[in-house]
């Protein structure tokens, strides 16, 4: 058995429902019945066939509302692993850095280019952080301070997620000096991310290696998973660009967050109009049981 999960970023209502519904219903998916996760916002609709055909009926079908599709047995994940920047805070830590340094339109282009797709993540990484050499480190602390805002849902997610059991790891592409910081305010149990190399108060315009990229990110999902004794869909894995691609594929579910179109065509359920709290509901987590 499959369930179809709609999450309204508005209100979601019971003729919406009874129209996927027919949906389901007119591609073959076998559509059974459905209940509310939380009334006029999330409702679970059950059917048993066809998950990719149920996907293809759903997604798009309603007016600001997203649709996760997967099977009913191991709904609820014991392991995450997330992305950070634009994905669990709301910018793209380098971009904002820049800014002081003067440069910002020319790295954010850069960045914008390698989480497409288009760019090489490790020689891109090393490129820009080549231009950020001589900024003073005092621009890190003021940059976190100033420009880095948690993505709304974020703390609810894997807090919620840890009181129910779950392992929780932030993986990124970024760096430690805005990894760190921002893995204890979420709550994270492990945080890993690339460090700027800084001497004499200032940046040296590298970065350590090896670089933390889209390998690494594949690899502390099969490690973690390993380390746990987690079956394939025991796993969520959540993020925005295309370096996040190799663990969201593997993912038992893996998601695409407000993402960049390759990472939204491959990923097997996308967020584009709710905040990450759609992850608890995906889960079937009702409000009353999140944490804060």
């Amino acid at each position: 058995m499959f369930i179809a999960t709609l999450i309204a970023k508005g209100t979601l209502d019971a003729p919406a429902i009874s129209n996927a519904q027919a949906r389901l219903a007119n591609t073959g998916c076998l559509p059974e019945g459905w209940g509310w996760i939380d009334e006029g916002y999330a409702a679970d609709i059950a059917f048993g066939a066809k998950p990719d055909a149920a996907r293809l009926a759903l997604e798009g079908a309603f007016e600001a509302v997203d649709v996760v599709v997967q099977p009913i047995a191991g709904r609820e994940k014991k392991l995450l692993v997330a992305d950070m920047d634009s994905t669990m805070i709301t910018v793209e830590c380098i971009d904002e850095l820049a800014d002081y340094a003067g440069i910002k339109a020319q790295i954010a282009q850069v960045t914008e280019r390698a989480m497409r797709g288009e760019l090489d993540f490790a020689q891109a990484l090393d490129e820009r952080v080549a231009l950020l050499k001589g900024l003073s480190a005092d621009a890190i602390g003021q940059c976190l301070n100033e420009r880095v805002t948690l993505t709304d849902g974020a703390r609810a997610l894997v807090r919620t997620m840890a009181a129910r059991g779950a392992t929780t790891i932030l993986v990124s592409g970024g760096f430690t000096h805005f990894a760190e910081p921002v893995g204890e305010t979420i709550g994270f149990d492990r945080v890993i991310a690339n460090r700027l190399l800084i001497e004499d108060g200032a940046l040296t315009g590298r970065v350590a290696k090896p670089i933390v990229d889209s390998s690494t990110k594949e690899a502390t999902l099969v490690e973690a998973r390993r380390e746990l004794s987690l079956p394939d869909e025991a796993t969520l894995c959540v993020g925005d660009g295309a370096n996040d691609l190799d663990m969201i594929r593997l993912a038992g579910l893996g998601v695409a967050y407000h993402a960049k179109p390759v990472v939204a065509a491959a990923a097997g359920a996308r967020i584009d109009h709710n905040d990450l709290t759609a992850l608890l509901y995906a889960q079937g987590i009702a409000r009353a049981d999140w944490q804060a």
